[in-house]
C-alpha cells in the first residue's frame, strides 16, 4: 500500500495549501522540535516502504524553514504594492506583509522621474485648467489605438482623483514641479499630448535615493504604520491553493538568509510584481525584435509573477504580451541597457537610417507612436542619427543641444563612446556596419529634397519654417560626417494577467480566483497598445489603492480546486544566462594594497583591494558616480560577498547587476596588479 507522508521542519509543512499544522507562532517550541523528529523518522521509514513496494522514489516532500501569517500578503513593493498596504492598513487590516525580492522599495518607481497625470484634479483647479473625467477616458482610450479595457479604465480615472489629492495632502504640494507658463498642470512631449494640460513633473527631495516624488511620499507614508513589514531579498516563487480552492499562500526564498517562507493570508494575498521589460528573452518571445530592445529600467521586471499566478489558474491575453511601447529614443550605456537620450540632430536636417543604409520615417513627425512602432519594425530596432558638423552648430544655435551638451559631446558622458566619425560618407557606413553605396544614395536623395525646399516621400517639410521639432534645415554634408546609433527604449510592458473590476484575478472561464488580487505592471489589458503619460505612475498607485481596500472588506469565496491555466508561459523565457568563463585563478597573488579604476554609469568607479595573508581581506568602493538609490545595495553587498567567499566570482545584487559587475571587474583588476 501506497503511504503519503507529510513532514515538519522547523516552523511547520504544508497541509492542504496552507503553511502550517494550526500552529501559528513563528518560533519552533519544543513540541514542534519533536513532531519534527517523529516525522522525519516516519518519512524515512514511509520511503524505503514505498520504494519497495512500488520500486519509484517517493514524491519530493515541501517544506519551509520560516512560516509567516498575515490578514494580507502583497507581493512587490514598488508603487502598487506600497499604496495596496496603506490602503490595506487604513481599511483595518491588523497585519499587512509586503515581500519583496530587491533590497529596496520603488520596482520601476527607481528608474523614472515619475510623471503623473489626471483630470479635474486638486493641482489643475490651483492652476486654473478646466477638464472633465471624460475626457481623460477617451483620450487614454485613443493613445491606447482603442484596445484599451474601458470599464477599468473608468474605475482608474474616479480613483486617480482621489489619489492626487492624497499624495498632495501628504507632502506633495510642498514639491517642486517642472511648470510651464507658470503653470504645474503641462504638456509632456515624451508621450502623445494630452488635449488638456493634466500631466504634473514633482522633483524628489532627496534626488540621491529617489528619482520620483510619488516614491518618495508613499515611503515616508508606510514608514509610520507598525503593522507592515516589507521583506527584503525575498522573492515569490510559487503559489498555492488549498481544499477551498482560495490562493491564500505564497513560498518564497530569502537570498540572505537563504531560507525558504512559507507566507499565509487570512484574507488574500495582492500581487504587485511589475511587467517584463527586464527580460529580453520574454519581449523576444511576442515582439519581433523585442531581444534587441534596450532595458530602460530593472532587471528584476522579468515577468516571472505572471507565470506563477498561471499555475493557479490565472487567464493571460497571449496578444497582449505583445503590446509593448518603447521609445525611439535609446540611449545605450551598457550592454542591453539604455536610457533616454536622443542626440535630437534631425532638429537641425540630420536623418535616420536602418542597418540597410535607409531612411524609414519622418524624423520630424510630431507624432510618437508612429516613430516608435517604425523603429520596432527595423533590424535590430537600431537607427542610426547621420549628421554633419554644420548640423551641430545649427542646433546649438537653434537651443535643442542638451542632449548633446550633456551626453554625447563631454568626454565623460555617457554617451560619447557612442559617437562614431568620418571624412567621408563611405568611410562612415564603414564604421557602422551599413552599406556604403545605400547611404550615399539615401544621402543625396535627402539632399535633393532639401534643395527642392518641399516635402518629401516620408511628409518631412522643408520649407525652414521653424518647429519644436525642425530648428533649422540644412543638406548631410561637411567637414565632417557623424553617426550615432539609437535603438527603442522600453521602460513599461502592457500585457499580463486578467482581473475583473474588484481587481481580482480571474480564470480562463473569467471566474475569481478566490483570494488572489493583481495590481499594476503585471495586470495586462487595461491601456491598450500604448501607454498615456503618467499612467505608468498613477495607474499601479490608483488600482493599488483599491485592491488595498478590497482584500480587507471581500472575504475569500469558495471555488473549485485550484488548477494550471491551459496557457503557461515557458519556463526558459525566465533562466538566466550562465556567466561566460572561468573563474578567476586565486593562486600567486601577493600582500598588498591595490585599487583600480572602472568604467561606471556616469563616470569612473574607483576600487580599493586589501590583500593578506594570500587572501582578499577588505574590498571597499572608494568612489563611484553610480545612480545612488540603484546602487547601494551592490555596493553595499558585493564587497561583503568577494572577502566572505575570497573570489571576485559572486552573484550580483538583483536590481544592480550593472554595478555589481564594475565592482567585481575592478577587483579582478586590482588581483591582477597583485600578481
Amino acid at each position: 500500500m501506497k503511504k503519503h507522508v507529510l513532514a515538519v521542519t522547523l516552523a511547520a509543512a504544508l497541509v492542504l495549501g496552507g503553511c502550517s499544522s494550526g500552529a501559528s507562532s513563528q518560533q519552533t517550541t519544543e513540541a514542534q522540535k519533536e513532531t519534527t523528529a517523529k516525522a522525519q523518522t516516519t518519512e524515512t521509514q514511509a520511503e524505503t516502504e514505498e520504494e519497495e513496494e512500488t520500486g519509484k522514489a517517493p514524491e519530493e516532500v515541501l517544506s519551509y524553514d520560516e512560516v509567516k501569517e498575515a490578514d494580507v500578503v502583497i507581493v512587490g513593493a514598488g508603487g502598487a504594492g506600497l499604496s495596496a498596504a496603506i490602503a490595506a492598513a487604513d481599511e483595518g487590516a491588523e497585519s499587512i506583509i509586503v515581500v519583496e525580492k530587491l533590497g529596496k522599495t520603488g520596482g520601476s518607481l527607481n528608474f523614472t522621474s515619475g510623471s503623473m497625470s489626471g483630470a479635474m484634479t486638486v493641482i489643475q483647479e490651483l492652476d486654473g485648467i478646466e477638464d472633465t473625467k471624460e475626457s481623460y477616458i477617451e483620450d487614454i482610450m485613443s493613445n491606447g489605438a482603442g484596445l484599451g479595457n474601458r470599464e477599468l479604465i473608468e474605475i482608474f480615472v474616479d480613483e486617480d482623483v482621489d489619489a492626487i489629492e492624497w499624495l498632495w495632502n501628504h507632502g506633495l504640494s510642498e514639491y517642486t514641479f517642472s511648470e510651464q507658463n507658470g503653470k504645474k498642470s503641462v504638456f509632456a512631449p515624451e508621450h502623445q499630448l494630452y488635449s488638456v494640460q493634466r500631466t504634473y513633473k514633482p522633483k524628489a527631495m532627496d534626488p540621491a535615493n529617489y528619482k520620483s516624488a510619488v516614491h518618495e511620499i508613499l515611503d515616508k507614508e508606510i514608514a509610520g504604520y507598525d503593522n507592515i513589514t516589507i521583506d527584503y531579498y525575498t522573492e515569490v516563487t510559487e503559489l498555492l491553493g488549498n481544499e477551498k480552492g482560495q490562493v491564500l499562500t505564497a513560498v518564497g526564498y530569502n537570498s540572505d538568509s537563504k531560507k525558504t517562507v512559507c507566507y499565509q493570508a487570512k484574507k488574500g494575498i495582492i500581487m504587485a510584481t511589475g511587467g517584463y521589460s527586464g527580460n529580453p528573452k520574454m519581449m523576444g518571445e511576442y515582439a519581433v525584435h523585442g531581444d534587441k530592445y534596450l532595458v530602460g529600467g530593472a532587471d528584476s521586471a522579468d515577468g516571472r509573477g505572471i507565470r506563477i499566478m498561471q499555475t493557479v489558474g490565472a487567464a493571460v491575453d497571449q496578444e497582449k504580451l505583445s503590446y509593448i511601447p518603447t521609445f525611439p529614443m535609446g540611449l545605450e550605456f551598457a550592454p542591453g541597457k539604455g536610457a533616454i537620450g536622443d542626440v535630437y540632430m534631425w532638429k537641425a536636417g540630420g536623418i535616420y537610417v536602418n542597418q540597410e543604409g535607409k531612411r524609414f520615417i519622418n524624423e520630424t513627425l510630431d507624432e510618437v507612436v508612429p516613430r516608435e512602432t517604425a523603429l520596432e519594425e527595423q533590424t535590430d530596432a537600431v537607427q542610426y542619427n547621420i549628421f554633419t558638423d554644420k548640423i551641430i552648430e545649427d542646433l546649438k544655435a537653434g537651443g535643442a543641444a542638451f542632449m548633446w551638451d550633456y551626453y554625447y559631446e563631454p568626454d565623460n558622458g555617457i554617451g560619447h563612446k557612442l559617437v562614431q566619425s568620418a571624412d567621408t560618407l563611405e568611410e562612415l557606413a564603414g564604421i557602422i556596419g551599413v552599406p556604403a553605396d545605400a547611404l550615399v544614395e539615401t544621402v543625396n536623395a535627402y539632399n535633393k529634397a532639401v534643395e527642392e525646399g518641399k516635402t518629401d516621400e516620408f511628409g518631412r517639410d522643408f520649407s525652414n519654417t521653424p518647429t519644436a521639432y525642425s530648428v533649422a534645415v540644412n543638406k548631410i554634408e561637411g567637414d565632417k560626417y557623424y553617426a550615432v546609433p539609437i535603438k527603442a527604449l522600453v521602460v513599461m510592458t502592457l500585457g499580463g494577467v486578467t482581473i475583473n473590476n474588484d481587481m481580482q484575478v480571474v480564470d480562463e472561464a473569467g471566474n475569481a480566483i478566490p483570494g488572489l488580487y493583481a495590481a499594476g505592471e503585471v495586470v495586462g489589458g487595461i491601456w491598450g497598445k500604448f501607454v498615456s503619460g503618467g499612467t505608468g505612475v498613477m495607474g499601479p498607485v490608483a488600482f493599488g489603492r483599491i485592491t488595498g481596500r478590497n482584500v480587507v472588506n471581500m472575504e475569500p469565496a469558495e471555488g473549485q480546486p485550484v488548477k494550471e491555466a491551459s496557457f503557461v508561459l515557458k519556463e526558459e523565457l525566465f533562466e538566466k544566462k550562465e556567466a561566460a568563463g572561468e573563474k578567476y585563478d586565486m593562486s600567486g597573488i601577493n600582500d598588498g594594497t591595490y585599487e583600480a579604476v572602472v568604467d561606471g554609469q556616469n563616470g569612473d568607479m574607483t576600487v580599493q583591494v586589501v590583500v593578506a595573508e594570500g587572501k582578499i581581506s577588505e574590498v571597499t568602493v572608494v568612489s563611484s558616480h553610480e545612480t545612488e538609490n540603484i546602487a547601494a545595495p551592490a555596493i553595499e553587498k558585493v564587497p561583503a560577498a568577494i572577502v566572505e567567499q575570497n573570489s571576485p566570482d559572486v552573484d550580483g545584487v538583483t536590481g544592480a547587476t550593472l554595478t555589481s559587475g564594475r565592482i567585481m571587474e575592478a577587483v579582478k583588476q586590482c588581483l591582477d596588479q597583485a600578481k
